[in-house]
Parts: C-alpha cells; structure tokens; sequence
C-alpha cells in the first residue's frame, strides 16, 4: 500500500502539530458555550479522534454520513446517508471535515444544520483546498492548505482504500491503473457470468 505513494505532503507528525494548534484555539473560543462537534464521515475519523483529544472542554460528539464523491472527482451531487442521532437545536456545532475541497458538500451540511435550530455553525479541517473550490467557503479553522492534487491518507480514500495511512500523500499513476485493471476485470467476470448457457 505505501508504495503506491508518490510524495507525502502532510507527515504523522505534522498532522500531530495540527491537532495541538487547532485543539488549543477550539477550547479558547468555545468556552461556556454547549459544543457538539459533528464528523463527516468516513473521512473524518482519524482526524476527529486525534483533535477531540486536544480540546478541553466538555463536548459531545455526533455523525453525519454525507457523500459527493466518485473516484477522484466530486460529483457535485450530495447525499446524507446517516443522520444525526441527536437534535441539535440550540446548540454551538463545529463541523469535523478531512479535507474542504469543492465546498458543496460543507456548504450544504451547513445550511442544513442552520435549518434545524443550531446557534453557529463553524468548521474546522484538517486540510483545505482552495483551487478546488466550485462554491464560496471558508473554514474556520484550517490545518494547512494543499494543492490541487487528489490525496490519501489519515481518512481519506481512494475508492475505499488507503483511508489507514498515518499521513496524507499523493498517488501514484500507477495506482489508479491497477485499480482501472480490477475494475475490467470485475465488468468481465461478472458479464461471463451472466452469460446464458446454451
């Protein structure tokens, strides 16, 4: 699996550095207000445990399940797959995002949740791609900002795989190949076997 990588652009400790500073700013502009600090999943994971663990403050802790992305590209098209488990009318909400890339699947979780009652909705990512951006959004807390490359890693997925990774790279071309040779090969398997037997 590391050998698909072709650079690493976020290291394990760099990503640890990250928690700590944005773990700090989160507890000093939160206090004595109700938090609930709610992770996109699946991508937040690694990054949400990693922060939570950085802010002190009593907070809760809930999930949405949204999706807009097909391969490496956004589809633009977001769809809440999990809801949260808790109303979170009158509450102070922090969005836990991996990555802001397009802005479209953020900026309509946000609204969303602005629709259901919550005193402030804000963000706080990991890592922030601007070039990628289809829709106006500025988080307010960043981790550090990317370039306009598709990555991997502490969360992030490629088709499913590489979300294991402690730090956040860049594929190799040849990664994505073999992946389109597996794709083929399941179409024909399952066309074989679909096949009628005369």
């Amino acid at each position: 699996m590391k050998n698909d990588i072709l650079k690493v652009l976020v290291t394990e400790d760099e990503i640890k550095q990250i928690c700590k500073k944005l773990g700090k700013e989160i507890t000093k502009d939160y206090q004595g207000k109700e938090l609930v600090i709610v992770g996109l999943l699946k991508g937040c994971n690694p990054f949400m445990a990693d922060l939570i663990r950085e802010i002190d403050l009593f907070l809760k802790v809930d999930y949405l399940s949204v999706s807009s992305y097909q391969g490496t590209e956004s589809t633009g098209d977001v769809r809440i797959r999990m809801d949260l488990s808790e109303p979170i009318s009158g509450k102070h909400v922090l969005i836990a995002e991996d990555i802001v890339d397009t802005g479209t699947t953020i900026t309509t979780v946000k609204k969303l949740l602005l629709h259901r009652g919550a005193l402030s909705v804000k963000i706080v990512t990991l890592l922030d791609k601007p070039e990628g951006r289809l829709m106006e959004c500025i988080p307010e807390y960043i981790g550090t900002v990317v370039p306009n490359e598709f990555v991997v890693g502490y969360g992030l997925d490629f088709n499913e795989d590489y979300r294991n990774l402690p730090y956040v790279g860049v594929l190799k071309p040849s990664a994505y190949e073999k992946w389109g040779k597996i794709c083929k090969n399941k179409i024909n398997h399952k066309l074989h076997v679909a096949d009628p037997i005369f």
